[in-house]
């Protein structure tokens, strides 16, 4: 019996003891797994850049007492705040010229349809920058993706310092002709700002094209008969005599006044038909990246404001494109051109650079 109770009490820890109570490893959800690749390899980013801005200047004038009066015009120093996130396969010709990422990177490529590797590529960066005194927030989000045989994009850019905001976002089919030609149809989708509205001559006519400086009266700006100086809605002195008011003032005024008009009217949006082609091509020594986009048609949604509407309701041709191209003639000598050209809603913007480099070998 004592033989039989031994063995009940030590059955239980022979048992668990062979027993693997180490405790297993939990597969990562496919989920988890799915945001580790997109987000593999990205970098994300923080930077200030600051530089000097433009020398100071002289400032004279002549006060209401007919003294001369100087001053000195301070433009304060010009930086930029940068933050982001980037994933962007470099193609052959693309070499890595900092370190770091500082938010001061520029690619033509990026302009292009068809990316580097096959996936997700993307971009999102907030850039808050002084230049010449004035403050502007820019904004850049890039998200494409290719597969072998159709592919997707969506970008937007508000730069404020030039006056541009742009959208698009395109879904397209690709057919690859060659390893490096390929050609691709499908639709795009893009805003654009109200064609056809002038708020300053709506002005006009509601006032019976009264005088400008009662628009600046509406706007706030004041006259002051008692020393004939002129201030802005914040008690600012602007100007000390008529003249000066409505040379310098008021086509401020007429300026402020048709922006905010304009910023009340909804963007347009605009449904087009997209034609495309990509070619790329790289060596060592010699390499060409070339795209083509053609939008042919536009579907007339019947806004307001629409450029469909602005254009008397006639179809209209948008294109852009981009090259670039080297060329490592000898060891020591290589040329190289870059650009890209858009027009859109008869609007142009383009930028491009050219050169030669030489080597002095010996």
């Amino acid at each position: 019996m004592k033989k039989l109770l031994v063995l009940l009490l030590l059955y239980p820890l022979i048992v668990l003891g062979q027993v693997d109570t180490t405790p297993t490893k939990k597969e990562p959800s496919k989920f988890s797994q799915g945001m580790k690749k997109i987000f593999k390899y990205s970098t994300f980013y923080a930077a200030m850049n600051g530089n000097n801005s433009i020398s100071d200047g002289d400032l004279y004038s002549i006060t209401p007492q007919g003294q001369l009066s100087y001053d000195k015009a301070q433009t304060p120093f010009d930086f930029s705040i940068a933050l982001g996130i980037r994933k962007r396969a470099r193609f052959g010709y693309e070499n890595r010229a900092n370190i770091f990422y500082d938010g001061t990177e520029k690619s033509l490529s990026d302009a292009s349809t068809v990316g580097k590797i096959k996936g997700f590529e993307y971009l999102a960066e907030v850039d808050y920058r002084r230049l010449l005194g004035e403050n502007y927030l820019n904004q850049h989000y890039f998200l494409r993706y290719v597969d072998k045989h159709w592919l997707a994009k969506v970008e937007y850019l508000e730069n404020n310092f030039t006056d541009i905001t742009y959208f698009e976002s395109s879904q397209r089919y690709r057919y690859n002709l060659t390893n490096k030609l390929s050609f691709n149809l499908g639709l795009v989708q893009r805003i654009s700002e109200p064609y056809g509205y002038d708020p300053v001559e709506e002005w006009l006519i509601q006032n019976g094209y009264s005088d400008y400086t009662y628009l600046a009266q509406e706007e706030g700006y004041t006259f002051n008969p008692s020393d004939g100086n002129y201030y802005d809605p914040n008690g600012e002195l602007v100007a000390t005599s008529s003249a000066v008011f409505e040379n310098t003032v008021i086509p401020t005024v007429i300026s402020d006044y048709s922006r905010e008009k304009r910023d009340e009217i909804p963007s347009q949006w605009c449904h087009s038909l997209i034609l495309g082609a990509d070619f790329y091509h790289y060596t060592k020594d010699f390499w060409v990246h070339s795209w083509i986009n053609v939008l042919p048609y536009h579907l007339d949604l019947k806004q307001d404001y629409s450029y469909h509407r602005f254009n008397e309701n006639k179809n209209w041709i948008d294109y852009g494109g981009g090259l670039i191209f080297g060329w490592r003639i000898t060891k020591s000598f290589g040329i190289f051109l870059e650009g890209n050209y858009t027009k859109y809603w008869n609007r142009e913007w383009h930028d491009f650079k050219v050169g030669a480099n030489y080597i002095f070998l010996k």
